[in-house]
């Protein structure tokens, strides 16, 4: 229960200045603390740390220089033979350039520089680190940066599964760094790109009414067959989120259906606790 008192409203300035009148500092600080606090937020576009080029040079320059140069690399290891090499080395230069401009385009070449920056970090000071999985792993440039160690030719993945200019959304490598040493990797993420630039982040799921049921029903020990009896009389409508509370108003069947178990656990728990 909350008790308000009569002066729990917003007063007016004149109020507040009568009621401050012998600390009048107050007032003013209070204005002053709210100018300070003005704050503008940009939604709706990503906002990056900057990646440190070298000599100043511009961030898609360095991006398609560093991509070729890991592309260089990983053909060296694919293809020890300088003839077997050279004769597929268009095929790799020709998706690169399509993910290069696809990335430019789209505005990310930060991001990939930035994820591999930490990734390779973390491969040369012990910290292993998965090889990609997901969709990321379609593609080259990430190859390239030795973000993935997957070649996607071989496999035929798509990199459009990844990054597609036609669903503008930020990509998301799905990275897996060693348990133990992933606090070291994120440190150095803290430390280099500035501790007001990282954050992290946590998911959480919520159940959905028929999963609920079948869930209870199975710490309380109720059979699997009723249990999927009942959570499937839940209304199941594509597009909506349907409650518990939403099924026992709209389904009649379910309501009689639970209150009559619940009845017949009653007498159960009645009928032992007689006997005892």
């Amino acid at each position: 229960m909350r008790r308000f008192t009569r002066e729990q409203y917003f007063k007016t300035a004149a109020q507040m200045e009568a009621l401050f009148d012998d600390l009048p500092s107050a007032i003013a600080n209070t204005a002053e603390i709210a100018r300070r606090c003005n704050l503008v937020l940009q939604l709706g576009k990503p906002r990056l740390p900057n990646f440190p080029t070298p000599n100043g040079m511009p961030i898609e320059e360095y991006f398609r220089f560093a991509s070729h140069e890991g592309l260089d690399e990983r053909l060296l290891q694919l293809y020890p033979k300088e003839a077997e090499r050279e004769a597929n080395r268009q095929r790799y230069v020709d998706r690169l350039e399509f993910e290069i401009g696809t990335i430019l385009k789209m505005g990310f070449p930060g991001y990939f520089l930035i994820v591999g920056d930490f990734i390779n970090w973390a491969k040369q000071n012990d910290c292993p680190v998965g090889p990609g999985r997901g969709s990321g792993a379609g593609s080259l440039v990430a190859y390239a940066l030795k973000i993935t160690d997957l070649d996607p030719l071989q496999y035929n993945l798509l990199f459009e599964r990844f990054l597609n200019p036609e669903r503008v959304s930020m990509p998301d490598f799905d990275i897996d760094f060693c348990r133990g040493n992933r606090d070291r990797v994120i440190e150095y993420v803290k430390d280099k790109y500035g501790r007001d630039a990282v954050s992290q982040i946590a998911t959480f799921g919520t159940m959905a009414a028929r999963a609920a049921v079948r869930d209870v029903g199975r710490v309380l020990d109720m059979s699997y067959t009723f249990c999927d009896g009942i959570s499937k009389l839940i209304p199941n409508k594509p597009g909506t989120h349907i409650t518990i509370a939403d099924a026992l108003k709209q389904e009649p069947i379910w309501r009689s259906a639970t209150s009559a178990r619940t009845r017949s656990r009653r007498c159960s728990t009645w009928r032992r606790s007689s006997r005892a």
